[in-house]
């Protein structure tokens, strides 16, 4: 009896223990502040995306991407699937109970098994309960239970991801969209106004008053805005087609909402602090999550190179005659234990814990890759938003320079001061300059989206 106290006391001593190591977060190279210049505050990122766009059709956009689109769908269900996961490594930590019954009734052939013993007929059936339960001696389940719960974990961060990457493609998509709109208002403007100008030198030129070489000028000036009208129109329903199929729909028309030029921008845009993007980015967390995962399966290949004990037992009824099935002399019980210990495998066993460290070694490269990524896509975004606006309020004053220098050359060459050359020259100008203020609108709010995505917004950080 002290013997047998003795090994139980043991067994459950070791089954207290799991090999392997603990997971614990790695140390990585933080910086203290951002590289670019931020405000200082509550990161910008903390608010829900539907503060940060002011469009009502914007945000009903993202919405029906929200509850539509089939990658996200694809997210939510593998969440589903990895949620069973862990439901089937955590039961094997428990004990398996089946039921079986069965009965059976024959005849033995002589010939085969001479004598009267079994020429007769024969029966038996059999009613039992099997239980088996295998005792994690050196934490081989735990770990791969420890495993199963951070794959759980990175994939709802990579779902978390999606839905923030979702949200940012239908925004940019949509500002796109709206720039391609106000530059297809613009070319259709300039061919409307170029076709007035080709009839007026037309005109002229019937008189006798201007030359022929300011009708093909014209006439090469109109082509130029016709061509780009219609490079124009393309760009707006192909971007419409690719915005519907953001929204898990098939290409169709989008509903547009406020114009470009009308959109609201953040006025303060603090970035928070740099350690915040290690709570906060779903990237960065599904990485470490993979790597706590990784980790786990250390101790399942170190488990492996040690003895297994599980235990079993039968308790049932079982009788030559069904009637007596339920009879006191028909139950039966057993109950045993089997033990398994590897004793040579030629090394299999201890490269596979090697294999578990080198992987564990590529989930931490890649966890620290994954860090120096978000600070990077940060950092990008500062300096992005800074100097687009920098850029775009430029473009505006060049515009507005233009639209000037294009009246007073237009009021010159019909006094006959000066040659249509001059005129053409500024007109391109101003048409290029149109163009590019619009783009540098559109990248000034990308920017900010982009800036936002960066730093994880959209969501609150859970525990």
């Amino acid at each position: 009896m002290p013997r047998r106290f003795a090994t139980l006391s043991l067994l459950l001593l070791a089954g207290g223990c799991a090999l392997g190591p603990d997971y614990e977060r790695p140390e990585v190279d933080m910086p203290e502040r951002y590289v670019q210049p931020v405000q200082e505050g509550e990161s910008f990122a903390n608010a829900p995306w539907w503060n940060l766009f002011a469009d009502p059709e914007l945000q009903k956009l993202i919405r029906i991407a929200l509850q539509e689109n089939q990658d996200l769908g694809i997210a939510v269900s593998r969440i589903e699937e990895f949620r069973a996961i862990l439901g089937v490594t955590r039961a094997d930590q428990l004990p398996n109970v089946d039921v079986n019954g069965g009965g059976n009734r024959g005849r033995g052939s002589s010939n085969v098994f001479p004598g009267n013993l079994i020429d007769g007929t024969t029966e038996n059936y059999r009613l039992a309960a099997d239980a088996f339960f295998e005792v994690d001696l050196f934490g081989r389940l735990r770990r791969s239970t420890e495993a199963a719960r951070a794959e759980l974990y990175a994939v709802e961060e990579s779902r978390r991801s999606i839905t923030i990457s979702l949200v940012s493609s239908v925004a940019s998509t949509y500002i796109l969209l709206r720039d391609l709109d106000a530059q297809l208002a613009i070319a259709e403007r300039t061919e409307t106004a170029r076709q007035d100008s080709l009839k007026i030198i037309a005109a002229r030129f019937e008189k006798g008053t201007v030359p022929l070489l300011d009708v093909n000028q014209a006439e090469i000036q109109l082509a130029v805005a016709s061509a780009l009208v219609a490079v124009a129109e393309r760009a707006v329903a192909q971007t419409e087609n690719l915005l519907s199929v953001l929204l898990g729909r098939n290409p169709g028309e989008i509903t547009r909402g406020i114009a470009l030029g009308q959109q609201l921008l953040p006025p303060n845009i603090p970035a928070g602090l740099p350690s915040e993007l290690l709570q906060r980015r779903p990237d960065v967390l599904s990485a470490e999550a993979q790597l706590a995962a990784q980790t786990a399966r250390i101790g399942v290949a170190e488990a492996a190179r040690w003895p297994s004990l599980s235990l079993t037992g039968s308790l049932g009824l079982e009788s030559g005659e069904l009637s007596d099935l339920n009879s006191g002399n028909s139950d039966f019980w057993n109950v045993g234990a089997n033990i398994f210990a590897p004793l040579f495998n030629a090394g299999r066993n201890r490269n596979r814990v090697a294999i578990e460290r080198a992987r564990t070694e590529q989930a931490l490269l890649s966890y620290e890759q994954t860090v120096q990524r978000a600070f990077l896509e940060v950092e990008d975004a500062l300096v992005a938003v800074r100097t687009y606006r920098d850029e775009h309020a430029a473009r505006r004053r060049q515009v507005e320079a233009a639209r000037s220098a294009a009246v007073l050359s237009r009021a010159r060459y019909d006094g006959g001061v000066t040659s249509y050359l001059e005129v053409l020259d500024i007109e391109r100008s101003l048409f290029s300059a149109e163009l590019a203020e619009s783009e540098t609108q559109r990248q000034s709010i990308i920017a900010i989206i982009d800036l936002y995505k960066a730093l994880g917004g959209g969501w609150n950080p859970e525990p």
